[in-house]
């Protein structure tokens, strides 16, 4: 009888049994090393396999058959790989990454294909991983190996050829949101000081302070004080944080706008402040967004993150209360602007997710949201100089002084020119005197107003706005405020029996809006008597009538921007028209003449577009693109319309537009080594887009860390508008063209795209200037 083998404890051995295949980085990597027991190969490789290279095509009249001799062929079990990470990291980026970008791409023109050998036979037999899905997955699953201090390791093959649409869910899920996630207190201080937009010229990390925090200040004090290395400035803010000169005065000094905190044990036996942590965008916006947030907060709740959502919305609150609005961001160069406004829907989407055993905690949550919401309704959207009283419609109107100092370098180097040289002087020192007050040039003045007002929108830059932001009632601003009133009086309604109590002072704007009421400097105080729904959906009514009135164009069958200067209709073609469908302040014959006319004029074979081509106008040297004009397709445009099509309905027609844009979303994963952008060029189906700073979300080394926020909810609240057959020609990347067929909505698509080649590949070449 044999003798029994003693191995040490906690030895693991490749034939073992293994866990699950699909599982995130830190649970497949995090185990020790894998041994082998057989030495049953003379050629057996006891310190890990080293890749053998393919062929080299070009110098080598070899012809590799599709599958060699010694290659294994048991399918008795999944197959995996033993490999060696460190030597096979340096010979796929050698072998296959043929433009050094640390990625492997369909525009790399390696031989795609590497043989790697096979754990049960200790690397003696091998198998060909091959293509450009399956090698890129390779490079980053020995990026993820490395990160979790692995040498070697056994790679299940499954990992290599997992579906796509699986993949890219699973790391959202797992990996995006965590690597996303910020927070601002001690320990998180040093990532989320880092502002990529930061051109001063000085680093030094910088936290301002609201007024009325003391300890909040005192924390952050105490903070600098046992980490002298961060050289952290902490300033405390005026009372009123948002005034012009005051803001401006902070653009040679920016800093980080601290948010809410809890307070906690600090394990000492007293207590401390710890951040409540949320998610970036990603890329180059390292801070809390507004609008950015709805949407992440979407994907979130899919991904059942609701408390990291719900800290967001917490955050929200402590913006207006301390800094009179929700900020573009949370910088110091964002004070005097908001963006687009969701707390409404954010916080009752969340407040129905909770965990109910604290049904009164709940309670008191959204009744602080809600709170919040109506004052900055009252101070901000319904207040001047944002309302029009005329009209009674809202505008994005920020205050502000002098050149957004956030943008890039030479992003208005085209419009100060001419001012430069009227003045003999050079584009920068124009900028410093312009900045300072000492010229004064009052078109320059009108322009930025209108310019900050792009930027509030989100919508930051489209030729629907040019020179003309700040005067116009947007259909997307108008159906937003009207889902506010709704909301708003809803949740009273509903939640808190149709009563609610104002805690914070402030003037409430006249109802209804004219302008002889807003003439009249009597406010009504907010504390003065309780809140009702009555008055919350008669606001709504109101807007409804005015959008009506103002917006919406019989003829046309759509909705469009109001100019309350020029007191007409702006007649550009936008997408945020089916916004109205998201708040439903449309009727069912304009919601059927919206889906039957004018849908057709915005879909693509990638989805929605911003706008029309013919809105848009002609582009050249001189009027170079806007990247939220035609043919981009961003993120907020397909989940608000892919909603509104369900609210009333269009079921169908969500699903055919979530999977046209997922469809992109995914080739562009399996071609371009994962990569999920901030935006994509939806006629040509490409994510290499040049207009103003391009892209973001694409400079990764290896493996995608992040993905982009929006990008990543539109994936995972798309999914969910699919049926199972839909996901899985998502998952083998069947065009719409081949899955819908011909189409009475794609006649526009396949005008466009005539002249426009839409295979990846192609596509690819030519941006890099390499075609043939």
């Amino acid at each position: 009888m044999a003798p029994a083998l003693n191995h040490p404890a906690g030895v693991t051995f490749v034939d073992d049994g293994h866990g699950p295949v699909h599982v995130d980085a830190a649970t497949y990597y995090g185990g020790g090393e894998a041994f082998i027991r057989s030495r049953t190969y003379s050629h057996s490789h006891i310190h890990g396999y080293v890749p053998k290279r393919a062929p080299l095509f070009e110098e080598d009249t070899h012809m590799r058959a599709r599958r060699m001799s010694h290659d294994e062929k048991s399918v008795t079990s999944p197959r995996r790989f033993l490999i060696d990470v460190e030597e096979t990291i340096r010979v796929v980026l050698e072998q296959e990454d043929t433009d050094g970008d640390f990625q492997i791409s369909i525009t790399d023109a390696g031989p795609k294909m590497m043989a790697l050998g096979t754990a049960t036979s200790n690397g003696f037999k091998t198998f060909d991983v091959r293509g450009t899905y399956m090698l890129s997955n390779l490079l980053q699953e020995l990026a993820l190996a490395r990160d979790h201090g692995r040498k070697r390791i056994v790679l299940d093959e499954a990992r290599l050829s997992e579906n796509p649409v699986d993949r890219l869910s699973r790391m959202i899920k797992n990996s995006f949101w965590h690597s996303l996630t910020r927070r601002i207190d001690g320990d998180g201080l040093e990532i989320i000081t880092a502002d990529p937009k930061n051109r001063t010229g000085r680093v030094q990390p910088r936290i301002y302070v609201p007024y009325g925090e003391p300890a909040m200040a005192e924390y952050y004090r105490k903070v600098a004080r046992e980490k002298p290395h961060m050289n952290l400035d902490v300033q405390v803010l005026p009372p009123k944080p948002d005034d012009a000169t005051f803001v401006k005065s902070l653009n040679s000094k920016p800093g980080l706008l601290a948010l809410a905190m809890n307070e906690v044990d600090d394990g000492k036996g007293g207590r401390t402040l710890k951040g409540i942590p949320f998610i970036v965008p990603g890329a180059r916006f390292n801070e809390l967004y507004n609008w950015d947030s709805y949407f992440i907060s979407l994907g979130l709740l899919v991904d059942g993150q609701v408390t990291m959502a719900k800290g967001m919305v917490d955050h929200f609150i402590f913006e207006i209360k301390h800094y009179g609005k929700i900020l573009n961001g949370s910088r110091s160069y964002y004070l005097c602007r908001t963006q687009p406004p969701f707390l409404t829907d954010m916080a009752l989407q969340i407040y129905n997710q909770l965990d109910r055993s604290d049904v009164e905690s709940n309670r008191q949550w959204l009744k602080r949201a809600i709170q919040a919401a109506i004052k900055e309704y009252h101070t901000i959207w319904v207040a001047e100089p944002r309302i029009d009283p005329k009209t009674g419609l809202s505008r994005y109107r920020p205050d502000g002084l002098g050149i957004p100092p956030e943008t890039e370098a030479t992003h208005f180097t085209h419009i100060l020119e001419p001012y430069a040289e009227k003045h003999r002087i050079s584009v920068l020192e124009f900028s410093e005197k312009y900045n300072n007050g000492v010229l004064r040039e009052p078109e320059l003045d009108e322009y930025f107003l209108h310019d900050r007002a792009v930027r509030e929108s989100g919508h930051d830059t489209t030729y629907r706005f040019e020179k003309r932001c700040a005067n116009l009632g947007t259909i997307d601003l108008q159906a937003l405020l009207y889902k506010y009133e709704v909301d708003i009086g809803t949740a009273i309604r509903e939640v808190f029996d149709d009563e609610l109590e104002l805690e914070e002072e402030f003037d409430l704007a006249p109802f209804p809006p004219s302008v002889e009421a807003y003439r009249n400097s009597y406010r009504e105080c907010s504390t003065s008597r309780m809140q009702n729904s009555d008055e919350w959906f008669e606001r709504a009514d109101h807007r409804r009538e005015m959008i009506d009135k103002y917006l919406w164009n019989e003829n046309k069958k759509l909705y469009f921007d109001y100019d309350t200067v020029l007191e007409k209709q702006s007649l550009y073609e936008s997408v945020t028209a089916f916004w109205a469908l998201w708040a439903g302040c449309a009727s069912e014959e304009q919601c059927w003449q919206l889906v039957s006319q004018s849908l057709k004029k915005f879909e693509v074979l990638g989805g929605l577009v911003s706008g029309t081509e013919e809105s848009r106008g002609k582009i050249s040297l001189d009027r170079p693109n806007r990247q939220w004009d035609y043919p981009y397709a961003w993120p907020p445009h397909q989940i608000m319309t892919w909603v509104g099509l369900e609210r009333y309905g269009y079921l169908e027609d969500a699903q055919r537009l979530s999977y046209r844009f997922l469809y992109m979303m995914t080739t562009a994963f399996v071609d371009f080594n994962g990569v999920v952008p901030e935006k994509f060029d939806a006629v040509r189906l490409s994510h290499l887009v040049d207009a103003e700073y391009g892209n973001q979300g694409l400079d990764f080394k290896m493996v995608p860390r992040e993905g982009f926020g929006w990008m990543n909810s539109a994936y995972q609240v798309g999914l969910s508008f699919l049926t199972t057959h839909m996901r899985r020609a998502v998952a083998t990347c069947t065009s719409p063209e081949v899955f819908f067929g011909p189409s009475a909505n794609l006649e526009n698509a396949v005008a466009q795209a005539a002249h426009a080649a839409t295979d990846p590949l192609g596509l690819a070449m030519e941006s890099l200037d390499i075609a043939a």
